[in-house]
């Protein structure tokens, strides 16, 4: 069940060809996720605003990519 989650999340159109500006998504979200963990685990107060700007611009700058390169995408092909 995670597999195609993780499947459906992180591949193009055809949801076999791995997109890499999912993957640079994904992974910039868990880098200020743990960033903010340690922030926590360490006895300093996180500061939610910097945690809510990195999560915007994140958002932001990835949505603007993959919606920009769906031209591009390998179409699925039709099943005959």
């Amino acid at each position: 069940m995670i597999e195609k989650i993780l499947n459906d999340l992180l591949t193009g159109a055809d949801n076999k060809t791995h997109d890499i500006a999912r993957w640079s998504w994904m992974l910039s979200l868990f880098a200020v996720i743990i960033g903010s963990g340690y922030e926590v685990i360490h006895s300093v107060a996180p500061s939610l605003r910097d945690f809510a700007e990195s999560v915007g611009i994140i958002a932001g700058a990835h949505g603007a990519a993959v919606m920009l390169k769906k031209d591009s995408e390998p179409k699925e092909t039709p099943k005959e």
